[in-house]
């Protein structure tokens, strides 16, 4: 009667042994860089909307609306910078073949109802697609237009606010508050994607990389620009008319 021998099969790598993983130099240079820029603009966002959040919980609504006027265009900025990111990765990715690990949205990290059922139906998705490449551009392309509606809802909600014709205030503010943890919770998974695509990420391939993020960058900047120009342009010409 012959002896069984164990097996030992080897785990495939996932995104938490990537998170873990060990980067070279010049690598994990450009990750600080990256992650670094990215909670520059949520920290300038967040405090902003926090200090308005907290004027109207101390009773102080007035001047809530006013220091909330200002944080769109820094939700703006941080959905933009997270969106070029990822359309960063979405392009290399199809370029070159370049595919990491993805875990698929989870709707309990999400506030918002459209973000949870958004969540729901990418995990769900991401049970059927077949092959790794689909799943990571397909979560890809459900952060991007995530980011995209959650910056624009909160700039539609954060202006009812601001402009006084907002028909539910309390409802509105619930909106903001749960856009800014929804925001920041794409933004999570946007900086776990990119420490995944840098460990699989040839080292010959690295500059180009990151030329392709800062492309990105500098057009949605000018995209943004332009736009808050007309925005704050038809906004005065309303007041005036007043």
């Amino acid at each position: 009667m012959g002896v069984s021998i164990p097996v030992r099969i080897r785990a495939l790598p996932s995104v938490q042994d990537d998170w873990c993983a060990w980067l070279p130099k010049e690598k994990d240079q450009a990750f600080s860089t990256f992650v670094r820029q990215l909670e520059s603009a949520y920290v300038m966002f967040s405090v902003a909307l926090n200090d308005a959040l907290e004027l109207r919980q101390t009773g102080m609504v007035a001047k809530a609306c006013q220091a909330v006027y200002v944080t769109p265009d820094l939700a703006t900025r941080l959905s933009g910078n997270v969106a070029a990111l990822l359309r960063a990765l979405a392009s290399h990715a199809k370029h070159y073949g370049t595919i990491p690990n993805a875990a698929p949205l989870s709707a309990v990290n999400f506030l918002g109802p459209k973000e949870q059922r958004t969540a729901r139906m990418s995990d769900l998705l991401s049970r059927v697609l077949l092959t790794q490449r689909s799943q990571f551009l397909h979560k890809i392309g459900t952060l991007e237009e995530m980011v995209g509606e959650l910056g624009k809802d909160f700039r539609c909600t954060v202006e009812n606010l601001s402009s006084g014709g907002s028909s539910n205030p309390d409802a509105d503010w619930k909106v903001v508050d749960a856009a800014h943890y929804d925001l920041n919770t794409c933004l999570r998974e946007a900086i776990v994607l990119l420490k995944s695509f840098l460990v699989v990420l040839p080292d010959d391939q690295l500059v180009t990389f990151q030329r392709a993020v800062r492309s990105q960058v500098q057009a949605t900047e000018g995209t943004h620009l332009q736009g808050g120009r007309l925005i704050r342009h038809r906004r005065m010409a309303s007041v005036g008319g007043e």
